[in-house]
């Protein structure tokens, strides 16, 4: 796993360790997630173009799939 080095100030880190807290998880995977979801959410290209490695992610995405609705 490559290794990367973010610089944050004390706020910030409370922010995240609060977040992490609520979530049920460390700090370092809090930080892991939110880098995850950026890069699955980053758009390059088209939208159809958009396949999720991650099932959970592809399930409770935003993405619409199917026919619209007939109102």
């Amino acid at each position: 796993m490559p290794t990367i080095s973010v610089f944050i100030d004390d706020n910030e880190k409370k922010i995240l360790e609060r977040r992490a807290k609520k979530n049920l998880m460390t700090l370092r995977e809090q930080v892991e997630d939110i880098i995850r979801r950026s890069s699955v959410n980053y758009k390059s290209g088209s939208q159809s173009a958009a396949k999720v490695d991650d099932r959970l992610v592809e399930i409770f995405s935003r993405h619409k799939k199917g026919r619209k609705r007939k109102y």
